[in-house]
């Protein structure tokens, strides 16, 4: 495969992960009370906190997934949120079997762990050539 390639699926690849990330942050910036009512129903505490503390995470490391900046570390980051969210948010085990709802949140749990693994990959790997990260080290 041509290096340019290479180059370029590695930063395509980033940076949907990283616009993943900034969608979902935005949502809950314009509907903070709907996902502050959708916390509560899966009885997290300290919604306002974990809530804030989680949009500031998914702003900020999406866009420095994005730029690539400290790609390793920041994609370490939303690989831990996104764990934490699957098993606090997406917790389709807790449901009553057949439940409409249930399906939903076991394919939201399961892509998250697409997304994670992904994210893994870039935690060890790096943002890649065409990065922050590459301009800063060279």
């Amino acid at each position: 495969m041509p290096a340019s390639f290479e180059k370029l699926l590695v930063t395509t690849g980033r940076v949907l992960l990283g616009l993943y990330f900034i969608g979902p942050g935005l949502n809950k910036v314009f509907a903070f009370e709907t996902n502050a009512n959708y916390m509560a129903d899966h009885g997290m505490i300290l919604i306002p906190f974990f809530l804030v503390l989680t949009i500031v995470i998914q702003l900020g490391g999406g866009a420095a997934m994005v730029a690539g900046y400290r790609t390793k570390i920041v994609a370490f980051v939303l690989a831990g949120l996104t764990l934490v969210i699957s098993l606090v948010m997406h917790d389709f085990w807790t449901l009553p079997a057949g439940e409409l709802q249930t399906g939903h949140e076991t394919q939201n749990f399961v892509k998250n762990m697409g997304i994670m693994a992904g994210l893994l990959v870039l935690a060890g790997l790096g943002g890649g050539a065409w990065s922050l990260d590459a301009r800063r080290s060279s």
